[in-house]
């Protein structure tokens, strides 16, 4: 790409070109209905099926290649734009037309990323294809769910025999991930997940630094999967990635299809799974509830009863997991979570990356309607 040095007519028009698909886009993701309706149902399940048939066979993450390029070409095009500046001294022309083309990139970002799936974060989503109505919960709620929450965890641990949970291989659970969407399609059709597309992430080696456990490319279709953390967590993990690839945007909403797909499992190593996940995100919520009430006694004896109500096998590998994260703490990754944060917050996630935990809202609002979780 040449690196240009003025501003012309044709660059102007090419930007005025590319911001009126822009704000249409923009205009149309504030009706959530027809988001729903015309992309979230129609359009966009066409575009997931074929990014994943195309992806799928393929070994290797065609999405991380994606992203090398990308950081090498942002690289290229600075050091040719110092380049331009080093060669007809700078001036306010050569700014400015540097700007016009970040912008005209940025733009075009913007359009394809809403096409290809971004505009799910302005569809109805899950509450809509439920009929569930999420409200704001009181703290015996939240208790309730904590312990419903123990009460499957401890049942299934108790199913798995050995003291050290069996590591399943990476690609068994991608398939027992991909029964669970099958079979729960078969109560909700929306949730027929087809071509399945889920990889081992390249970025393993640096995620204690980004702070990812598993991500999505909308671009490519695919799910990526960090490949080091406790086995035990990843199918949770896969089938909350494989939410976005169904349409889900939302963290909590991704965590709560999550829930619906892998606590169906016949397979208790699963249900352990996402057992696990939710049971951290309730006591999270459990402990803010009664940090707010500044009632000490009633904060501390909460956690005591938790402690002691949950089998004596989670603990350990609750402890294990915490262990695995705690040898990898950086000073680096609050600074990716503060840039996810604002990309959240960007998207109409007012909760930013405490959004994960709106899954509590999804749980108690399921349990209401249908009686269980």
């Amino acid at each position: 790409m040449r690196t240009p040095t003025k501003i012309t007519v044709n660059t102007l028009i090419s930007l005025a070109l590319l911001l009126i698909p822009a704000i249409l886009i923009f205009v149309f993701s504030f009706f959530s209905l027809q988001v729903e309706e015309y992309y979230s149902n129609n359009w966009y399940p066409a575009i997931g099926n074929t990014l994943r048939m195309i992806t799928r066979n393929l070994p290797f993450s065609i999405g991380d290649l994606l992203y090398i390029l990308a950081g090498f070409s942002i690289v290229v095009a600075l050091i040719r734009w110092l380049i331009a500046v080093f060669r007809h001294g700078f001036d306010w022309e050569i700014l400015g037309a540097g700007l016009i083309l970040i912008v005209r990139k940025l733009l075009w970002l913007y359009i394809l990323f809403k096409l290809i799936w971004g505009l799910n974060y302005d569809r109805m989503g899950i509450a809509y294809q439920l009929n569930l109505d999420p409200e704001p919960y009181q703290k015996e709620a939240v208790v309730q769910i904590t312990r419903d929450l123990m009460d499957s965890l401890n049942a299934c641990r108790r199913q798995i025999k050995d003291t050290i949970i069996p590591e399943q291989p990476f690609d068994q659970i991608e398939r027992e991930a991909f029964r669970c969407y099958q079979n729960k399609s078969m109560q909700y059709h929306f949730l027929n997940y087809r071509n399945r597309s889920v990889k081992e992430s390249f970025f393993t080696p640096i995620a204690d630094y980004v702070g990812f456990s598993g991500y999505f490319n909308p671009f490519t279709g695919e799910a990526q999967i960090r490949n080091d953390i406790p086995r035990v967590m990843v199918p949770f993990v896969a089938c909350h990635e494989m939410a976005h690839q169904m349409g889900y945007a939302s963290e909590s909403e991704a965590n709560f299809v999550g829930y619906l797909t892998s606590s169906s499992s016949k397979d208790v190593y699963f249900r352990y799974s996402v057992y696990l996940e939710l049971f951290s995100y309730a006591q999270g919520e459990e402990i803010l509830l009664y940090g707010k009430e500044k009632d000490f006694p009633a904060f501390e004896n909460m956690l005591k009863f938790n402690k002691t109500y949950l089998d004596s096998l989670v603990r350990k590998d609750r402890k294990e997991i915490r262990q695995f994260f705690q040898k990898r703490k950086n000073n680096i990754s609050p600074a990716f979570g503060s840039l996810y944060d604002q990309y959240l917050k960007l998207n109409k996630q007012t909760a930013g990356i405490n959004s994960y935990d709106d899954v509590i809202s999804w749980l108690i609002a399921y349990k209401k309607k249908f009686g269980k979780i």
